[in-house]
């Protein structure tokens, strides 16, 4: 298979005016990778990389949009340090995805940003939580109806440990795979779930179809061993951008990274017949989202 990454060599968090190839290649599923682009840890903040500043069981630090931190171990005063180091990168990661995507400015909404200190070999977790297995993106209480979902990375390991990723093939073919096997989407199944509150909405057919893909993908492990692949590394000091609910992936392994998520209205990307939402709807010949049901 072709590259799954397209190099930019860039080594500013101001890129200047986009270029609509970038959009492009992003929403065709490809990784936008800046080999030359590091995100600076300040001397003062070099000691927060350590596993131990997780408090125990989460799985990463966060800061959400209120600038509350969350997920931090260790005193007050180094979550003081740490939530400035966050902020920072929210910032810098901002002004990024505002210079490569022209087209987005105005539409984007910020979701909480990450540190990530956990080293990914050691975490042990279920089937389908485990991001080492191949897979898109999708939450199983957080419908979003098509709502893109644009990630920020930044490989911030002090000891020169990239952070390796396997990419799978282009989204459609994936769901020409596993769609067919998917569980039929069930109306009242959706509903309850939205009454027992473990769903924040009702869940669409779209959201259902992206967490079938999401689990049979995870599930097969002839997929996983033999579908088509490629292993890609992301060494200290770079950066790489991909809408995570398009880009078949894999954490393989690394440790101390950053993380950004904005989401992009469904619609609002340059071409929305590449969108997940479009290739899905085409696929099933019938709308997935914005159906009115009886009550």
């Amino acid at each position: 298979m072709d590259s799954p990454l397209v190099s930019l060599d860039l080594n500013t968090w101001h890129p200047g005016q986009g270029d609509p190839a970038w959009t492009g290649a992003v929403e065709s599923g490809r990784v936008l990778f800046f080999p030359r682009l590091a995100f600076e840890v300040l001397p003062a903040e070099r000691s927060l990389l350590r596993e131990s500043m997780l408090a125990a069981g989460s799985r990463n630090v966060s800061l959400d949009a209120a600038g509350v931190l969350k997920g931090a171990a260790e005193g007050a005063a180094d979550q003081a340090v740490l939530k400035a180091m966050i902020g920072r990168f929210r910032a810098q990661a901002l002004q990024l995805v505002e210079g490569l995507f022209p087209t987005y400015r105005g539409a984007l909404r910020v979701a909480p940003t990450s540190f990530r200190p956990r080293r990914v070999e050691t975490r042990a977790q279920s089937v389908r939580a485990d991001d080492k297995r191949l897979h898109v993106d999708a939450f199983p209480t957080r419908p979003n109806h098509g709502e893109r979902i644009l990630r920020v990375f930044a490989n911030v390991n002090p000891d020169g440990v990239p952070r390796v990723w396997r990419v799978g093939s282009d989204f459609e073919s994936v769901a020409r795979q596993f769609l067919p096997r998917a569980k039929p989407y069930r109306l009242w199944q959706a509903r309850a779930l939205q009454a027992l509150h473990v769903t924040k909405s009702l869940r669409s057919e779209y959201d259902h179809d992206m967490l079938q893909l999401h689990d049979g993908m995870k599930r097969d492990d002839d997929y996983q061993r033999n579908g088509a692949q490629t292993e890609v590394s992301f060494p200290t000091g770079s950066v790489w951008v991909c809408f995570s609910d398009q880009t078949v992936h894999a954490a393989m392994s690394g440790q101390f990274m950053m993380e950004q998520t904005l989401h992009l209205p469904a619609g609002r990307e340059a071409s929305r017949a590449a969108s997940p939402l479009a290739i899905l709807t085409r696929l099933a010949g019938r709308p997935l989202v914005g159906i009115s049901y009886p009550t």
